[in-house]
């Protein structure tokens, strides 16, 4: 006996790409999350000012260090 296809007429239901990016746009517009939270994004952007600050002061060190081996060579 042959096996028989169960599903030989089945059909996906067409599903509009358009439409679902479109609500997903639209809902994401209409949240201001960042208005209603003021106060995290305030903690963000003072968390970034001194992560830049650190890196920056680590990048300077650096520089410097790597002026004085320079020279201790050149004069060598």
């Amino acid at each position: 006996m042959a096996p028989q296809k169960l599903f030989h007429n089945f059909k996906m239901a067409a599903i509009n790409t358009a439409l679902v990016a479109r609500d997903t746009v639209s809902h994401l517009a209409k949240r201001n999350w960042a208005g209603q939270e003021a106060g995290v994004i305030v903690v963000f952007c003072i968390v970034f000012i001194v992560a830049v600050g650190v890196g920056g002061l680590f990048i300077s060190k650096a520089i410097t260090a790597r002026r004085l081996r320079n020279q201790g060579k050149a004069t060598a």
